[in-house]
């Protein structure tokens, strides 16, 4: 056992009872969940929109997530939250232009979709071979990031070994999402949201409030801080502003995978699209994640990790407080627990228990997905399509707890929250633009996807591990991202011209399922909807300004939470008049087909 904060009965008990209260709401939703497939994969595909929504948020609020803004806050001030805030950009798309596709796809998983765009061989091999790929490998390393964290948290507020942190959180999480499935990780997602939300917010009002910080004046003046409270880099300095600004908002949003925001909407996203009530709970629900995930969730991170520098100025101060954690898990982002160990009795159990709510969140959606693909896009599709849908819950639930194990063992590999952020980021650079156009742009195949599949993996193997040894130092994380991008981008876009095209059928289906419109398809007519206006440009309207509400509300916080309250309230008063713009923009023009 390792030296961690004492805790006191009644922040046990508080703990104790999150867990309990997960495992009643698995155990009330098993029923439902085990009589079909759908049921256990898509919650029965009855879910509302403010629920889908907050399940969006709550995966999001992962326990790495905060670890992951402190480290970026130590590193390089407030602004390097652009590497993540850039993805903005790609939800909106999402929510305006994809998310009613998603929904009139009517497939289960996103990798059925493939099958239903594509046809032949290379649409079910690509099919069953992205299945694993996420449903294993790149579903793992996002577990393990969300596990390291969770390791961190457990060595530092809980006195535990990590695996002894994985081991009881994990078997919880395992208990209800394996019994209840997609309904159970839904509802739960809904009450660890609002605790997690309260126990951020309280912490960080506790932290900047105790005498070492002495309260939010004195934090942003203070010399160690005052240098990194910035919200836009050193345009000055372009080694500053290129990776922190102007490759995410140029290159990033568009062109790496990134669990949660994936260009064109996907993985956990998708699923929750898939199990909305309608179209319009679709667009909803995701239009409730962008802005709570954006606009709501980061300054009270961001306040704590300004209030560590002061506290834990470097990692030797870090070490010297816990020298029980491990010196491979001394890192940046280790300071977010740190801080959370100077709270007081009750608020530091309801705190735990909120970030091992998020973490159990996270990974009970990662381990529903990642089951999700195993089951319907390779147990179902190629080993026993004769399957019985109780059999494919029982798949379901096997290949759940295999995940777990997978990812929890890397997670106790892992060393820093920022290591595995740009793991993910490389393994994906480039194939983004694929996920875009392929509804709009028939061209595109499944061999298109298949080289791009291949390209990227090559590409991302050379800049991690083959540039250092030929030229002696690692490549910039943002060189490699562009770089790869540019290059996997340029391969499958001369793929797509050279490969055979998806034959007439296979692309006429596709067209009378989705109705995707616009000039891409000229010469395929749905067989419902023909007089249906091509939805982009307006919804590439209603993107710039759903862009412009969120981050005039997240910036002009920051504002207000500076002392600039003018500039602050202007800001937020700029993001209202956006927010009331879209809600003209989305209306529907007179004399549309219904």
């Amino acid at each position: 056992m390792l030296q961690g904060v004492h805790l006191t009965p009644l922040d046990w008990s508080i703990i104790a009872g999150y867990f309990a209260l997960a495992l009643v709401v698995g155990l009330l939703a098993s029923r439902q969940a085990g009589s079909s497939v759908r049921g256990y994969f898509l919650a029965g595909r009855d879910m509302p929109w403010w629920l889908l929504g907050v399940s969006m948020v709550a995966t999001t609020f992962s326990a790495d997530t905060p670890n992951l803004v402190t480290g970026l806050v130590r590193k390089s001030g407030v602004s390097g939250n652009w590497t993540w805030w850039a993805f903005l950009l790609t939800g909106m798309l999402t929510v305006f232009v994809y998310a009613r596709l998603w929904r009139r796809s009517g497939v289960m998983t996103d990798m059925e979709f493939y099958e239903l765009r594509y046809g032949g061989k290379p649409a079910a091999f690509l099919r069953g071979f992205r299945a694993i790929y996420l449903g294993l490998v790149f579903n793992v390393v996002v577990m393990a990031a969300v596990s390291l964290a969770a390791i961190k948290l457990g060595g530092i507020l809980l006195g535990w070994d990590g695996w002894l942190t994985l081991l009881v959180a994990g078997a919880i999480t395992l208990a209800y999402s394996g019994l209840g499935g997609l309904r159970a990780v839904i509802l739960t997602d809904f009450v660890q949201f609002i605790l997690a939300m309260v126990g951020s917010v309280w912490a960080a009002i506790v932290i900047v409030g105790l005498p070492e910080v002495g309260g939010l004046s004195a934090l942003l003046e203070h010399p160690l801080v005052s240098g990194k409270t910035a919200m836009l880099p050193d345009f000055s300095q372009s080694e500053v502003w290129v990776p922190l600004l102007l490759v995410p908002i140029a290159v990033q949003w568009w062109a790496a995978y990134y669990p949660g925001s994936e260009p064109g909407g996907g993985g956990y996203i998708a699923q929750r699209i898939f199990s909305g009530k309608t179209e319009g709970h679709a667009v909803g629900a995701t239009l409730l994640y962008n802005v709570a995930h954006y606009a709501l969730r980061p300054w009270p991170w961001i306040l704590v990790a300004l209030a560590s520098l002061i506290v834990f100025p470097d990692l030797d101060d870090l070490h010297a407080a816990f020298p029980g954690i491990p010196q491979d898990k001394v890192g940046d982002d280790l300071a977010y627990p740190a801080m959370l160990s100077l709270l007081p009795p009750g608020l530091l159990g309801l705190v735990t228990a909120s970030l091992m709510a998020a973490f159990m969140s996270t990974m009970s959606t990662q381990l529903n997905l990642g089951a999700s693909y195993l089951v319907n896009d390779v147990w179902a599709r190629f080993v026993r399509p004769e399957a019985s849908e109780r059999e494919l819950v029982r798949a379901g639930r096997v290949a759940t707890a295999l995940s777990l194990v997978m990812g929890s063992a890397l997670g106790l590999l892992l060393t820093d929250a920022t290591q595995a952020f740009n793991i993910l980021l490389l393994l994906g650079a480039g194939t983004g633009g694929i996920y875009i156009l392929r509804w709009f742009w028939w061209r595109i195949n499944a061999w298109t996807e298949i080289i791009a599949m291949v390209g990227s993996l090559i590409i991302a193997g050379h800049v991690t591990f083959v540039h250092q040894r030929i030229f002696g130092e690692p490549l910039p994380d943002h060189v490699g991202l562009v770089g790869g991008a540019l290059a996997t981008t340029a391969l499958w876009l001369a793929a797509a011209f050279v490969t055979p095209r998806e034959d007439h059928a296979t692309l006429q289906r596709f067209v009378d399922t989705v109705r995707p419109g616009g000039p891409g398809w000229r010469g395929f007519q749905p067989a419902t909807g023909a007089g249906e206006p091509w939805p982009v440009p307006r919804g590439l309207l209603c993107m710039f300004l759903g862009c412009v509400a969120v981050y005039c509300v997240l910036l002009g916080t920051g504002h207000v939470l500076y002392g600039n309250g003018a500039s602050g309230y202007a800001m937020i008063g700029a993001g209202v008049a956006a927010a009331v713009a879209l809600v003209f923009a989305q209306k529907e023009p007179a004399g549309t087909p219904a």
